[in-house]
């Protein structure tokens, strides 16, 4: 039986590592509806895992008296590579910067990827679980944080067109003592009611958000408002 140095079990057993905890990875982001979700993370963690491996072994032909590879340096490119990946999820709509958290979870299953391929394993299911732990335990926690009230907030408000609801609520914002950086239609009309619209208001200014949110929800033809930022979740 021909035996292929770099291509055994063990290398194997290496990328099925990547792909598991790389899909556990999208799985989490795709639950979430982020715009780089299962398919993205796993194919980012399992080609990486590949690449390691072949940094490690791709070259064992070529090896001689005369001739030496520095593995690291695949590495470094992996690093370098997938800035450009992250960099195409981050993208600025006035003041908002969205997609930081999904560029820095592409970055992180990569190196999870190389960490498998390596053979490091034990340090690839520990940033794995560690992943969970921020994108699930953190989540709450940032929520529960002291703010300035100067911070900009924002705000999803859902209406029906034609009864001046907009107008309304622009109106309360400004008796809150708010003013409406931004603007920005998310949804205009869907199959369940036509003439819904949904809007996303960046607001800052000193008063009570909390406050706000109750009177615009005495608006007639509002029909829901919820709290927004920079890279919204689901519920």
């Amino acid at each position: 039986m021909v035996t292929f140095f770099g291509q055994g079990w063990a290398q194997v057993g290496e990328l099925a590592l990547a792909l598991a905890l790389s899909t556990a990875v999208g799985v989490e982001r795709e639950i979430r509806q982020k715009s780089a979700g299962l398919r993205t993370h796993s194919l980012v963690g399992f080609a990486s895992a590949l690449i390691m491996l072949v940094s490690k072994y791709g070259f064992g032909d070529v090896l001689g008296t005369h001739v030496t590879l520095d593995p690291s340096r695949v590495a470094a490119q992996i690093v370098s590579g997938i800035g450009f990946i992250g960099g195409g999820l981050i993208f600025v709509r006035h003041d908002a910067v969205r997609g930081l958290t999904t560029a820095a979870t592409i970055w992180l299953t990569a190196a999870i990827g190389m960490a498998a391929g390596s053979g490091l394993w034990l340090l690839a299911i520990l940033v794995t679980a560690g992943h969970f732990l921020v994108a699930v335990a953190f989540t709450p926690l940032a929520l529960r944080l002291p703010r300035s009230k100067y911070a900009p907030s924002r705000l999803r408000l859902s209406y029906l067109a034609g009864r001046g609801a907009l107008r309304l609520a622009l109106a309360e914002c400004a008796r809150y003592r708010f003013t409406v950086g931004d603007l920005s239609i998310e949804q205009s009309g869907d199959g369940a009611n036509p003439r819904a619209v949904t809007v996303c208001l960046s607001i800052q200014g000193s008063g009570s958000v909390s406050g706000l949110t109750a009177a615009l929800a005495d608006i007639d033809g509002i029909l829901a408002i919820s709290g927004g930022d920079a890279d919204p979740a689901p519920p």
